[in-house]
């Protein structure tokens, strides 16, 4: 059925000199591509993990920011707003006093023109009731 003769082992040193040349050839700078690959890929994931947590170590930190400012916005504009509201009912304030003060004064002018004209019709009622009681009793019974 076989035939051993020196064709076996020729065929067997061929066939470890092609596994060696291809082993040389192609598969150590295969296996190194992969490998260099693998490594290139796991050095990657690992810088992408850290950019991604220090991404969200970043968002983290300007949401903190962020609510803080939004705090003290808010704080100012309450405080603006209580200021204003001061501002305004001093404002009023000052308004409504002005505002009596010249009623007051008003009032004063009112009363002084009240007195003027009241002596005023006092001196005509009195010239008036001269001049009547001279037409009625005479001149010479009015003066006494």
């Amino acid at each position: 059925m076989f035939d051993f003769d020196a064709t076996l082992p020729v065929m067997a040193v061929q066939f470890l000199l092609l596994a060696a040349v291809l082993n040389a050839v192609f598969y150590k700078p295969l296996s190194k591509a992969i490998d260099d690959r693998s490594a290139y890929i796991r050095t990657n994931e690992v810088e992408a993990k850290e950019r991604l947590a220090k991404a969200e170590q970043l968002a983290k930190q300007y949401e903190e920011q962020l609510a803080v400012a939004r705090r003290e916005a808010q704080g100012v504009i309450a405080a603006a707003q209580e200021d204003a509201k001061k501002i305004a009912a001093q404002k009023n304030a000052e308004a409504l006093a002005e505002v009596q003060a010249r009623l007051e004064q008003t009032r004063k002018e009112i009363d002084e023109q009240k007195q003027a004209a009241m002596s005023a019709l006092e001196q005509q009622v009195d010239a008036l009731s001269r001049q009547i009681l001279e037409k009625l009793l005479g001149p010479s019974l009015a003066n006494r």
